[in-house]
């Protein structure tokens, strides 16, 4: 999956300092994860730009530029085509892969494949993970995951799993689960019980850098698309996750706490995405309610 360019010392440099973790940096498993928990952390996934009219660009100076110097984030495909740079450059072998995103599918192949993921190995270890750090929904991986079947793995307080699906396919499909917690009824008289929730499904064939240039343009300019209509905002802390969805901000407390509130209008969105996402809105966008 070759990128377009590659990231420098100093680019490299400004990413962990970014992320806030100035550590050593290996290509080992445990670098992999502390490394991908605090790249969600400090970069807030955003899809401005489609909903501007414009398609994200992922040449590797332009993600340094928008997502590590500036004060913006970016949704999957800017986010991995970041994150799998980085690793590379650490000395990790890094796979791309297309998944289709099947929160509430019926049947799977209902969903086209526009969500980028990675396979990631380190040298000397025969174990590869996946690898997420731009999936723009409360069941995304906070770390990666081995790539085993059937085993539950929990990371920074969310429990996942991946199981094989059946298909038409020679490959095998792997489906990512998160685990939902226990909610509260709203009629009943007894709390309504956590489940394993599909969340995408993948196989294991690579996808390229071109690959991911034509998805990303389609679903940043098709009007159909959920992505150039309104914006989708997401921020991931310690104890809370925090979405903007159109004027809907809703607000997830670590010990299952929802809140929910309708912004009220344009200059009150752009506050709370410089104060709550920090996120700096370009000048000239108009953002739809």
């Amino acid at each position: 999956m070759p990128e377009t360019g590659q990231f420098t010392p100093d680019d490299l440099d400004a990413y962990f300092r970014r992320i806030g973790r100035p550590g050593a940096r290996r290509a080992d498993v445990e670098t992999l994860r502390d490394v991908h928990l605090a790249h969600i952390r400090a970069i807030p996934f955003e899809n401005i730009d489609p909903v501007r009219g414009t398609a994200p660009s992922l040449a590797a100076a332009d993600l340094i530029a928008k997502l590590v110097r500036g004060r913006r984030g970016g949704y999957c495909y800017e986010h991995n085509t970041l994150f799998a740079g980085v690793l590379r450059a650490l000395g990790f072998r890094v796979t791309g892969l297309g998944a289709r995103v099947v929160v509430g599918a019926e049947r799977f192949e209902d969903r086209p494949r526009t969500h980028m993921a990675l396979l990631v190995e380190a040298p000397g270890d025969p174990q590869p993970y996946l690898a997420d750090v731009g999936f723009g929904a409360p069941g995304a991986l906070l770390e990666p995951v081995p790539l085993t079947p059937g085993a539950e793995f929990r990371g920074a307080g969310r429990r996942h799993r991946l199981v094989h699906a059946p298909h038409r396919g020679p490959l095998k499909l792997w489906v990512l689960e998160a685990y939902g917690p226990e909610k509260e009824p709203e009629d009943g008289p007894a709390p309504v019980p956590g489940a394993w929730q599909a969340q995408y499904a993948f196989t294991l064939e690579p996808f390229e850098h071109a690959d991911y240039e034509v998805i990303n343009w389609h679903v940043a300019t098709n009007p159909r698309s959920p992505f150039s209509r309104r914006p989708y905002v997401q921020r991931v802390t310690s104890d809370r996750h925090l979405l903007l969805d159109g004027s809907r901000l809703t607000e997830t407390r670590a010990d299952g706490t929802v809140t929910e509130r309708e912004l009220t209008g344009e200059a009150e969105t752009r506050r709370v995405l410089d104060e709550e996402f920090g996120i700096a809105v370009p000048e000239g966008t108009t953002l739809p309610a």
